[in-house]
């Protein structure tokens, strides 16, 4: 096939009266507002649902005519009209941000994620990790931050899956027709590509942005499928986790160091960078080195203010989830950049490792990203305990309450994944505000005020909908293997509109255990084939193509899923996407979700049944630790955590069919004949008014802002003033604590009295050796809780300690009192950690100097409390 020489672009039509549709079309606002979605349906159903619901791949393919049928359409007119102005309200009205904060004439805030799932029209996600981006943009447009996303555009993004004729998934690509997606590519002032230059071994590679419009928030993809490259490194941007290690490190340098260098390339001003994951760690190499060269700061100066505005999510509960790279090709890799900076690779990959001077110790992107940030997060409340365990060996000295890692639960975006029938419903009984304020919880509270009925009828019609969608993708498939026309008249037959349905879709991971339900296959085909209490299971999803183990999996579900008895009751749909997702979560009665705790890092896959109607059933992991009670829905044991996970597997199983025969089944089924189960409708109103609201991407973003984005804005500017003079005096402050901190120890601790009672406080005293150091420079603390049976506090509480006076000797002495809130065996610790205004990083963490530590030995993990302890009654 020749090569083109050169190109030209071709772009739709649209009479003048129609030309607000191309506006809409290249903004993804639509995919959120249902009139929107509506006006593109009406427009012309069968070309919508064949461009997989794309605007602009419509309006590029759409006759002429039925253009012109549409401007003579009054109705139409009129709602192209509204959805027209609802777009320039979303644009240009007043915002969260604005009225809690203040106006921002730019973007300060960039937001790098491997992937963003939006709509299913632009293919650039795989899976949480994705929805989770996009809706995070999505609520940051409604709230009005000053955010910019800053991504990879993949030519053929991750697999479309099929299965073969034994079940076995099959993975094929296709390929995105960039002119045909609602992107645009950013033009220079001269109108010509933006391009970014990225340093890589004996080469530069080349990547053109293109922009996603999401509502306010521009989304910035680096494309390198350009002339401009080798063979080889057009291929860098082909597929989302496709390739082996060293292709990965080549996407991750594009995404880090190409999207730092974007965001200055379109005249940004990003003064926060928040990577979520580590998969983005390399943009805080770009920004020192960036630092260096602009503003004349050392490695260390440009460190300092990099982490002051950096932040980093992860998402990662196992050591194993980690992108990890050999020293040997970090080398390879980014020796060009780090000659540039002036940084060394011994420093470089000092800031990646456990222990720094192991030469043989890859490069770990979550430590990097750690040792480069002021803060980081878990996405749930569990995971945040996981991950502080997680990474205490780089934190030794500091208890595990003390690990600087945070927690933020996920949510979802809630406009986008409710149903156009509740929406409507909720927009009527909740009123408008409900849909500007979705994590409003006096809003959600009128959820009561809809009668019982109508939510059920609303509810009902989206679960029919749900079946007739899987039978078509039944249908299809038998179809495209040429099945007989038996099969294909089953498959038509398939599922039952008016029995309880549950849906399982997501990632088949091992560990999340999709086949936990087919343990006992006959206890399960005895649920499936009742006549009197019907029940039904629609599975979905895919398992990486280097995933052996979870296409498994699936191969186990669909023969499972043939066997006669059980065929119209239990089905798996075939190439989950947002697409399929929208379908399950907007019509199943129950979501199943049971994976090994305590793996499940958030899981917002549930969440979005809970605006629809939808009940949860699941493992007591991730979010549904903080989401479930029992008016809620359901748990399938009790969080227990087992060291062996046959046993896990087993206990868990049957946990999973006792709740389903002894508690969901009958609730469901308990009714009237001809009436709707009230009881069941009691517990999806009580889901809705108290899940809704907390598990929203609003309330997420809010929470960013508050506790995050607004704190690295403000340490960024004061650290960045006046020529960078305070970090200058950082820098030396903190060089000169290293210089004298083994000359600091504690020579003393005393409490006073053996015993106390409730309400009254021990008095504490210290005496302390600073050597070159001053009261100015550190903090003296009490560290004290209650006891475990090896003595070590436990959630222990801190108390600052007030220097009363200098010794002869040079030493000084503290005293604090401590409060006894409540009785029991309670043991202390006393230690000094460095304390400077400016320090916003973890280095006092670092520096910890306990009771009993011998200054002439290495930091190493001890037992912050003293043996003896107090008794309170």
């Amino acid at each position: 096939m020749p090569q083109s020489h050169d190109t030209f672009t071709v772009k739709a039509f649209l009479p003048k009266e129609l030309e607000p549709l191309s506006e809409l079309a290249y903004n993804l606002h639509w995919c959120w507002d249902h009139d929107a979605i509506d006006l593109f349906h009406r427009l012309d159903r069968d070309l919508w649902n064949e461009t997989s619901h794309n605007p602009v791949k419509m309006l590029g393919t759409i006759s002429q005519a039925r253009l012109a049928k549409a401007i003579e359409d009054d109705g139409f007119m009129d709602q192209l009209r509204r959805s027209y102005e609802t777009l320039q309200e979303t644009l240009t009205g007043r915002t969260w941000f604005e009225d809690k904060y203040f106006k921002l004439d730019s973007p300060k805030i960039a937001y790098f994620s491997m992937e963003f799932g939006l709509n299913e029209c632009l293919p650039i996600y795989s899976g949480g990790l994705g929805i989770l981006a996009g809706d995070h943009l999505k609520s940051a447009s409604e709230l009005g931050l000053p955010l910019v996303g800053v991504g990879l555009l993949y030519q053929q993004g991750y697999f479309q899956q099929y299965l073969n004729a034994d079940g076995w998934q099959q993975e094929t690509y296709k390929e995105n027709d960039f002119y045909n997606l609602p992107i645009k590519l950013e033009m220079n002032q001269d109108g010509k590509p933006v391009m970014v230059e990225i340093p890589f071994p004996g080469r530069t590679v080349h990547a053109q942005v293109w922009c996603a419009q999401v509502g306010r928030i521009p989304l910035y993809l680096l494309d390198t499928n350009i002339p401009q490259n080798k063979p080889d490194d057009r291929e860098i941007t082909a597929q989302l986790y496709g390739g082996d290690e060293e292709h990965r490190i080549k996407q991750e340098l594009v995404l880090g160091v190409g999207g730092m260098i974007a965001v200055r390339a379109l005249g940004l001003h990003a003064h926060v960078c928040h990577m979520n994951e580590g998969h983005a760690a390399f943009m805080a190499l770009e920004r020192i080195r960036h630092r260096k060269h602009k503003d004349g700061l050392s490695t260390e100066e440009a460190l300092e203010v990099v982490k002051a505005g950096t932040f980093f999510t992860t998402h990662t509960p196992v050591p194993a989830g980690i992108d990890m790279f050999s020293p040997s090709l970090i080398e390879k890799y980014l020796k060009p950049i780090l000659d540039d900076a002036g940084i060394s690779l011994h420093e470089f990959l000092a800031l990646g490792r456990k222990d720094p001077n192991d030469q043989e110790e890859p490069l770990n992107m979550a430590l990097l990203a750690l040792r480069t940030t002021a803060s980081a997060n878990g996405v749930s409340k569990l995971h945040g305990e996981v991950s502080r365990k997680m990474f205490k060996s780089i934190w030794p000295k500091a208890p595990l309450d003390e690990v600087p890692i945070g927690h933020i639960t996920n949510g979802i975006h809630t406009r986008s994944w409710t149903s156009s029938e509740m929406t409507a419903l909720l927009r009527r009984y909740l009123g408008p505000n409900w849909l500007k304020k979705p994590a409003d919880q006096t809003i959600w509270q009128r959820v009561e005020r809809i009668p019982d009925v109508e939510l059920w009828r609303a509810h009902e019609r989206r679960r029919e909908r749900l079946i007739a969608f899987t039978r078509r993708q039944l249908v299809a498939r038998l179809q495209r293997r040429g099945a007989n026309a038996r099969n294909i008249e089953t498959a038509r037959e398939a599922l039952n509109p008016e029995a309880l349905t549950i849906g399982f879709a997501r990632r088949f991971a091992t560990y999340k255990r999709a086949t936990l339900l087919l343990r006992d296959s006959d206890r399960l085909k005895k649920l499936l084939t009742n006549k009197e209490r019907p029940i039904q299971f629609i599975f979905a999803g895919k398992a990486h193509p280097r995933d052996n183990a979870g296409k498994n999996l699936i191969k186990e579900l669909v023969h499972y899923a043939r066997d006669e008895d059980v065929c119209n009751h239990f089905v798996f749909l075939e190439n989950y996407d947002i697409n399929v997702a929208r379908y399950l979560v907007e019509g199943v009665d129950v979501w199943m979700n049971n994976p090994c705790r305590p793996m499940e890092a958030s899981g917002t896959s549930g969440m979005k049944v809970v605006p629809n109607g939808g009940l949860n059933l699941s493992v007591l992991d991730g979010w549904w630790c903080e989401g479930y009670a029992r008016d809620t829905g359901w748990a399938i044991g009790d969080g227990e955590d087992y060291d062996d996970p046959e046993l896990q597997n087993d206990v868990e199983s049957k946990a999973l069919y006792d709740v389903l025969e002894n508690d969901l089944i009958p609730l469901f089924y308990d009714r009237r004949p001809g009436k709707p189960p009230r009881r069941w409708i009691s517990m999806m109103k009580s889901s809705m008014s108290k899940l809704g609201p907390a598990f929203s991407t609003n309330r997420m973003v809010q929470e960013y802002a508050d506790n995050f984005y607004m704190n690295a804005y403000t340490n960024w500017k004061k650290l960045s003033a006046d020529g960078f003079t305070q970090t200058k005096q950082l820098v030396q402050w903190k060089q000169h604590v290293e210089s004298c901190w083994n000359q600091v120890e504690i020579l003393y601790a005393h409490i006073e009295g053996e015993k106390a009672e409730v309400g009254s406080a021990v008095k504490a005293e210290v005496h302390v050796r600073l050597g070159d150091l001053n009261p100015d420079d550190v903090r003296v603390e009490v560290y004290s809780g209650p006891l475990d049976r090896n003595h070590n506090v436990q959630n222990g509480s801190i108390e600052d300690m007030k220097c009363v006076g200098q010794a002869d000797d040079g030493s000084y002495n503290y005293e604090a009192y401590v409060g006894c809130d409540e009785s029991g065996q309670f043991g202390y610790s006393t230690r000094i950690i460095p304390s400077h205004p400016n320090m916003v990083d973890h280095f006092g963490l670092e520096k910890m100097r306990w009771i009993g530590d011998s200054i002439h030995e290495p930091e190493t993990e001890t037992a912050h409390a003293e043996m003896a302890g107090v008794s309170q009654d």
